[in-house]
Order: structure tokens, then C-alpha cells, then sequence
């Protein structure tokens, strides 16, 4: 995934911080987790079936992140934001224009 567009989207994601006591196994990285979602979602292939050496976390960790992301709102501001941008940029031409 580009730089500019990961600097979109991360202040989108929520914040989540770690317990002081009983920390758990640290979160797997944000974009990595991104990459993965986006990989199952353009390919069609199930979650538990893609490809370890993609290195993207184990499928369940991106299915619930998914979830928790769709739970908070973050991809309706994902997509509310890109249609903001296409449409200073001229490039919408959709409902309204």
C-alpha cells in the first residue's frame, strides 16, 4: 500500500490502547491487518486460505479486526473522505452532480 494513501487512512482506525496489566500478545500491525482485509476482499479467497508468506496475520486476527473497524465507523469515513476527495479533485460525477 502507498505511503500517501496509508496517511489517510491510519488516523481513521481506531485507537486502541494496551492494558497495563495482562497486556497480551501485542496487536499485529494496522497496515499489515489493512493489506490483508483488502487482499481477501479483491480476491474473493477465504480468509483462512490465503497465503502465509504474505506475512499479513492469521485470517480470524483480520476477520475481527475487520469487524471492529466496521463496528467504529471506519470505513464509512474511509469512503465519506475518498468521495471528498474526487469531488475537489472534479473526478465525481455521482448523485447531486
Amino acid at each position: 500500500m502507498a505511503d500517501s494513501l496509508w496517511e489517510r487512512i491510519e488516523p481513521l482506525l481506531p485507537k486502541v490502547e494496551r492494558r497495563k496489566h495482562h497486556p497480551g500478545r501485542k496487536r499485529l500491525d494496522a497496515r499489515k491487518v489493512l493489506c490483508r482485509i483488502l487482499f481477501v476482499l479483491h480476491t474473493g479467497i477465504p480468509w483462512e486460505f490465503r497465503p502465509q508468506e504474505l506475512g499479513f496475520g492469521s485470517g480470524m486476527t483480520c476477520w475481527r479486526r475487520l469487524a471492529e473497524w466496521r463496528q467504529a465507523g471506519m470505513w464509512e469515513r474511509l469512503h465519506r473522505l475518498l468521495l471528498e476527495e474526487l469531488h475537489a479533485a472534479g473526478s465525481w460525477t455521482g448523485p447531486g452532480r
